[in-house]
């Protein structure tokens, strides 16, 4: 550490800012993508800036680097504002606006912009996340699932895992999409039916920004009850070529991008952990190791038309270290624990789109293609000896080439409409071979099968949108349907019919009031499709004959919102309910899969009716300072409830019944290069069912399990304990003459806080390590801590060439 601080000292006693950083781009029509000439791009808060020439581009020059808010406007359209762009001597920055028409024609001295998101479509429950909030993020570490933890209704865990768990919502609720091209999950080592792993999987140097749907849903992203994630990337450079080396505290990487002719650009990056080499020097029990890799080329025919074709793809490898460390402790008894029950695990998946864009006089036709594949394989052995027969073995594949077509119109009397259609053909094979603990018999089965399931889905969405009285007053409804063919209770469009209805009036040019309603629809995931069971010599899709059924959630969200937007700043106010109805329920745990929670294995394979209902509701308050004067900061609080229904139809909470969730993220810009920034998390404890420690300790169970059986008539009537943390972050930024220099230090968990969740049952042993019997022929239990939270330092490298 005293090298480090000797040698940032002696780079800022020898480095002094240059003044040569510019800001080029292009402003252009949104409904035409024409170019708009004589358009006026200033730096906010400034008299500084310049005219778009007759190719609606413009280049502001002899900036000193750092973060500048750019404000554009012109008459006829609604003026736009782009926060935290980052200006450096080693390149220029591109930062192109989209500006739609606007039906008022205001004098430019009135016009005002904020870099707060708008949809006519969803005016409540949507956030905007810029590129510089992503890499600066105290405790995010460049992963976008740890930075949306900042916003409101998303509760944080103290495990390692970035399970996304929206307003009491399950993680496997939330859909993703890069450029308009669903990505079914974004993180590493994901949780095959759900969302989570623990590292994030997309490249941030590609994002340009993010629109976080927490409700009202758009129309044309459909299958979702929780939350939509839309990831817009930025163009390759189409000027030089450039490089991003990065050296994280867990992985190195490498970023390429520039022109390949005068119509066509790329970017592309490659990412390689070493974790695993850390993990073992810590005597931990699990070694993982993780790749991707991620790209997009552009090409433009011309004016008028567009192509966009991304890749994003991951191999992931969890292996284990079976060296537990010095006996007689703890540590040593969780990591016996750990290496008791968890599984080798290869997993690699890929998503593969095109975009085929073709823009008319007010209106824009959109063309999505795209494949993706999941393939996941597990097994274990008993004791980690491969000499012995295996106690599970699984593999698993899902396939889905996807086909989408949009039309969004600019339609006269301020009126817009969007249409669309879209079908997939999926596959889904499963092989499972395990022994299995099963609650209606108490007794440890034999269980197996191979399952190959092929489906056809479609649908069709539109909304509409107008402004009234001057734009104070905004309507819009629409509506999507969906159907497939996997059993005649999900082949009607009608039962999935899905309507919505929003509507924002604003009160004043600072106060507004806004407010959703619709019914969404999700398809239970394939590991719940896919189960098969041999009855009467036959071979059944098991759910399929129970004639399972999307699951439904109808929300309603209200709220109040107030914003400076000349300060870029807002304070705002919802409430929010999701009703649930038609969610999986278990058969043979006789529980809504809500209460059951997510593990770290495969979640689903099993028997289900949808018979259970469930309910989230709560209050969310908002306080957010975006970029203003070096400035930044958010205050988020959530107040949320959430239940399902047991086997008497009573509801209780669920495993994602969070309570309370507060986030508090603050920075500075300061001179000289260096930011400073802190976050801290609270999120209320989580409930969890009990052991049945009686039928845990049976040596036919615990020689098969190896872990605690849930007593299920105790169903999530114990609560962990609050989980709290403070991250902190310094960033020391370097500007040459051709290139630059980014040195950052950061500690998640600062005060190293320790929250204690369910404890882990496990039996007694003797010096061989062996379980000892009791008097009444069972293992004798023991129980230990299963503290999580650990204190992070992360020192990370970046250069930009």
């Amino acid at each position: 550490m005293r090298i480090l601080l000797t040698s940032l000292l002696l780079l800022s006693v020898s480095w002094t800012f240059a003044q040569n950083g510019i800001i080029r781009g292009k402003v252009y029509d949104k409904s035409n993508n024409e170019s708009i000439p004589l358009a006026n791009v200033v730096i906010q808060g400034t008299t500084q800036g310049v005219s778009t020439n007759m190719d609606g581009e413009y280049e502001l020059k002899g900036l000193q680097p750092g973060l500048y808010n750019l404000l554009v406007s012109y008459v006829g359209y609604k003026p736009s504002t782009r926060l935290e762009v980052e200006v450096t001597n080693a390149r220029p920055a591109l930062v192109d606006f989209a500006l739609l028409p606007a039906s008022e024609q205001l004098d430019e001295v009135e016009v005002v912009a904020d870099g707060f998101y708008e949809s006519e479509e969803s005016p409540v429950s949507v956030r905007s996340i810029g590129l510089a909030e992503v890499k600066r993020n105290p405790g995010g570490n460049r992963d976008i699932s740890k930075v949306i933890r900042s916003l409101p209704g998303v509760a944080s865990t103290a495990s390692f895992r970035n399970d996304i768990l929206i307003r009491g919502g399950a993680p496997n609720e939330n859909r993703f999409y890069l450029d308009g091209i669903e990505v079914p999950n974004i993180n590493h080592f994901a949780t095959q039916g759900s969302s989570g792993g623990p590292v994030g999987l997309i490249n941030v140097d590609f994002i340009q920004d993010v629109q976080f749907y927490a409700g009202a849903f758009p129309a044309a992203r459909g299958n979702a009850l929780s939350s939509v994630m839309e990831f817009r990337q930025k163009d390759g450079r189409d000027d030089r070529l450039t490089a991003n080396l990065i050296l994280g505290a867990s992985d190195v990487g490498v970023t390429l991008e520039g022109p390949i002719n005068e119509k066509s650009t790329f970017i592309a990056s490659a990412r390689r952990s070493y974790l695993q080499f850390l993990f073992k020097a810590l005597g931990l029990p699990f070694l993982p190791t993780y790749n991707d890799f991620q790209f997009k080329y552009k090409y433009k025919f011309d004016q008028k038309n567009q192509l966009s074709i991304i890749g994003l793809g991951a191999i992931d490898d969890f292996s284990i270290n079976n060296d537990p460390g010095e006996p007689g402790t703890e540590d040593y008894e969780r990591n016996i624990f750990i290496l008791d029950n968890l599984p080798i695990q290869e997993q690699w998946n890929y998503t593969i789109g095109a975009k085929y864009e073709h823009f008319r006089e007010n209106t824009t036709y959109t063309l999505v293609a795209s494949r993706n594949m999941l393939d996941n394989s597990q097994y274990k052995y008993p004791s980690n000896d491969e000499t012995q027969e295996k106690l599970f073995d699984y593999t698993s594949q899902e396939i889905e080439n996807k086909f989408r077509f949009e039309s969004l119109n600019f339609l006269p009397s301020d009126i817009t409409l969007t249409y669309g259609a879209n079908y997939e053909f999926a596959k889904y094979n499963n092989f499972t071979d395990e022994l299995r603990f099963v609650p209606a018999s108490g007794q440890v089965e034999s269980f197996q099968f191979n399952s190959a399931l092929n489906m056809h889905k479609w649908g069709v969405f539109a909304n509409i949108s107008k402004k009234f009285f001057n734009e104070k007053l905004t309507l819009a409804a629409g509506f999507r349907t969906d159907a497939n063919d996997y059993a005649e209770s999900m082949s009607n469009p009608l039962d999935q019919f899905s309507p919505r209805f929003s509507a924002s009036y604003d009160a004043t040019n600072r106060l507004s009031f806004n407010f959703n309603t619709g019914v969404y629809y999700q398809l239970p995931s394939y590991t719940i499709l896919g189960y098969e069971e041999d009855r009467e010599g036959e071979s059944i899709l098991v759910n399929a004959d129970n004639d399972l059924k999307y699951i439904r959630s109808r929300h309603v969200v209200g709220g109040v919102a107030y914003t400076v937007s000349e300060r870029n700043f807002k304070v705002s106010l919802e409430g929010f309910h999701k009703q649930y109805s038609q969610y999986p329920f278990s058969v043979d745990n006789q529980l809504a899969l809500a209460n059951l929670g997510a593990d770290f294995g495969v979640i689903g394979n099993e028997e289900v009716t949808s018979t259970a209902d469930g309910r989230s509701y709560g209050l969310e308050a908002l306080i957010q300072q975006k970029f203003y004067k070096g400035f930044y900061g958010i205050l988020a609080y959530t107040f949320v409830k959430s239940e399902f229904t047991d086997e008497s139809g009573n509801y209780i909470p669920s495993s994602w019944d969070s309570r309370h969730i507060v986030s508090l993220t603050a920075g500075k810009r300061l001179g000289k290069g260096w930011e400073i920034g802190g976050r801290w998390l609270f999120s209320g404890g989580t409930p969890f069912t009990p052991y049945d420690v009686e039928t845990s300790m049976q040596p036919s169970v615990w020689n098969t399990r190896r872990q605690g059986v849930l007593d299920y008539n105790r169903l999530n009537t114990l609560r962990a304990d609050a989980f709290h943390q403070l991250d902190m972050r310094v960033d020391k930024n370097f500007y040459f003459n051709k290139w630059s220099l980014t040195l950052y230090f950061d500690i998640q968990n600062a005060y190293n806080y320790q929250v204690e969740g369910q404890p882990i049952l496990t039996v007694e042993r003797d010096e061989n390590n062996t379980p000892i019997l009791g008097e009444d022929g069972n293992y004798i239990p023991k129980e230990i801590s299963s503290s999580n939270g650990q204190l992070l330092p992360t020192l990370g490298i970046i250069v930009e060439l």
